[in-house]
Formats: C-alpha cells, structure tokens, sequence
C-alpha cells in the first residue's frame, strides 16, 4: 500500500518514472489507485480550502 501512495504522489505532480509506472499496472490493483487517488484530491482540497480561509479576511 506504500508504494501505491508513492505512486499516485507521484503521478499527481507528474514525476512518475517509467520503471514504476511499468511496476505499477503489472503489480498494482486499480481500486487501491482509484481510493488512493480519491484520498490525494481530497486532501489537496482540504489544504486548499485551509489556505484560503487563513488568507481571506472573516
């Protein structure tokens, strides 16, 4: 389950290599991709939505 995080970080920035990228459709399950996928955008909506509020004045 590590190296499926470290793959979607990965992926999600764009600085995937081929090797892992080859490792990943031959080993990797796609519902794990797709969760892990969700969580990372979940997140990243979560720091967005954290970030904005400190900035905007109340």
């Amino acid at each position: 389950m590590k190296n499926t995080f470290k793959s979607v970080a990965a992926a999600f920035f764009g600085v995937q290599n081929e090797s892992n990228r080859k490792r990943d459709f031959s080993e990797g399950k796609l519902s794990h991709f797709i969760i892990a996928g969700i969580i990372a955008v979940l997140i990243f909506i979560g720091c967005l939505i954290a970030v904005v509020s400190l900035v905007m004045p109340s």
